[in-house]
């Protein structure tokens, strides 16, 4: 019976969460779409006709893991921030402190709905890139377990920063200023090999060159760091935003204000 209610509280959340995405269509799926296709049509024409390949492989082709990534990570903070953070605003919340639903479950509804979401969109941009080049994926398998992972790991993330915030413009501060430049900067359209040595060792202070470089790896089996480290620092991220999110609820951090 308790394994019963457990499901049926996560899965209550889960539903909400994902009928929300129905219901904002243009926002959620669309929206998102578009503006990754029309990264991939510039970038692809404006700088395509003068780098012809990047390390055996077309530039058109080689960016798709770099504007997958990008979608990942800014979607899973915004829909995993603004998930959580609406209840605070509007007060529901306390229903939901206040329910027979334990904090693993509320975490396991919320950063469920926002990790599908985010994976949803990734395979749809995928197969949207599919139209514009040929595409190869050599480790079909790591390719979904890094496109899972990353998912998980920024859902919580935003998780983090939904319940940190305490305004709307919070919300978007960390996204915006921190990071987006940081996935631009990241090898998102570029391989940091082609960088001054200097600029290369600055590069690898980038955390989210470690989550591009392993999952353009994926698909072509090139990567600017090994797949070992890339995968050790996406599992590293995770266990920073897990450690996170049980301080959260263990001390009660801004969950009533």
């Amino acid at each position: 019976m308790s394994v019963t209610m457990n499901l049926h509280a996560v899965r209550a959340i889960y539903t909400y969460e994902m009928a929300r995405t129905g219901r904002t269509l243009m926002q959620s799926i669309l929206s998102p779409v578009i503006s990754t296709s029309l990264y991939f049509v510039v970038f692809g024409a404006a700088i395509g006709t003068r780098i012809a390949e990047i390390e055996g492989v077309s530039y058109g082709a080689f960016i798709v893991p770099g504007l997958i990534m990008l979608l990942l990570l800014t979607q899973s903070v915004a829909n995993a921030s603004f998930g959580i953070y609406f209840p605070k605003f509007i007060g529901t919340i306390y229903e939901i402190l206040s329910a027979p639903i334990s904090y693993l479950e509320i975490v396991l509804g919320y950063v469920g709905a926002a990790a599908t979401k985010s994976v949803i969109l990734g395979l749809i941009v995928l197969a949207t890139a599919g139209v514009f080049v040929p595409l190869q994926i050599e480790h079909p398998f790591w390719m979904l377990a890094f496109l899972v992972l990353t998912s998980v790991s920024f859902s919580l993330f935003g998780f983090i920063i939904g319940i940190w915030a305490d305004g709307f413009e919070k919300l978007q501060v960390i996204p915006l200023l921190i990071l987006t430049p940081l996935t631009f900067l990241g090898g998102t359209f570029y391989s940091i090999s082609v960088l001054p040595p200097f600029w290369q060792t600055v590069t690898l202070f980038n955390p989210l060159v470690y989550l591009i470089s392993g999952f353009r790896w994926s698909f072509y089996g090139v990567a600017d760091v090994p797949v070992g480290i890339s995968l050790a620092a996406t599992l590293g991220f995770l266990g920073l935003c897990l450690a996170a999110v049980w301080w959260i609820f263990r001390t009660g951090y801004r969950l009533k204000t």
